[in-house]
């Protein structure tokens, strides 16, 4: 070809590399730059403000807590990911996982299975995703105060929505959402399906 370098065409060099930094992989990138400010300023609150160590001195309708165990409750979360996004937390002021005691941990785990059978119930999902963010380098937006996340996902619920407008958009008020969880809730534990 007259005048062009063959082993560059259109920026794509002979080696697939665009011209850019680093080799290009299998992932698709979703650039999110408005979470910049979260990941510079942090979500960290001092100690003696601990949302999860105040929710449990409050009214459950107050701070969105769905039940209440020895060791451990559920509330929904302030900033949901989609309705129904519960955590389960230990009442003692613990930070990661393998920090909490024999008895916490099989509490956190039961109500979590409890959380499950509950939100399928109330709101019919599809599956789950369940996950604890340990330490601020993980993503832990609470990092001091151990939480289990639970998610109820749907078939086709994932949408640009939240990236171009940045609003998620949530079909119920969390007070809704609350008291449809905590009237489905069982008075007595379970230990397997209903």
């Amino acid at each position: 070809m007259d005048g062009i370098d063959e082993s560059e065409i259109d920026g794509i060099t002979v080696d697939g590399s665009f011209g850019l930094a680093g080799v290009p992989d299998e992932f698709q990138r979703l650039w999110t730059p408005h979470r910049m400010v979260y990941i510079q300023n942090g979500q960290q609150p001092p100690e003696h403000e601990c949302p999860f160590c105040i929710a449990p001195t409050l009214p459950d309708e107050k701070a969105l807590i769905v039940a209440r165990g020895t060791h451990a409750f559920v509330l929904l979360n302030l900033f949901p990911y989609n309705s129904g996004h519960l955590l389960v937390c230990p009442y003692r002021h613990v930070a990661l996982y393998d920090e909490a005691s024999v008895e916490e941990v099989a509490e956190i785990a039961s109500l979590t299975q409890t959380a499950m059978r509950v939100i399928r119930q109330v709101s019919r999902n599809e599956g789950f995703n369940l996950g604890m963010n340990q330490g601020r380098i993980a993503g832990a937006g609470i990092a001091d105060h151990l939480h289990q996340h639970i998610v109820p996902r749907w078939g086709l619920d994932s949408n640009f929505f939240p990236i171009i407008a940045k609003t998620k958009a949530l079909p119920q008020l969390l007070g809704d959402v609350r008291n449809s969880i905590a009237a489905a809730w069982p008075t007595e534990p379970t230990d397997s399906p209903e």
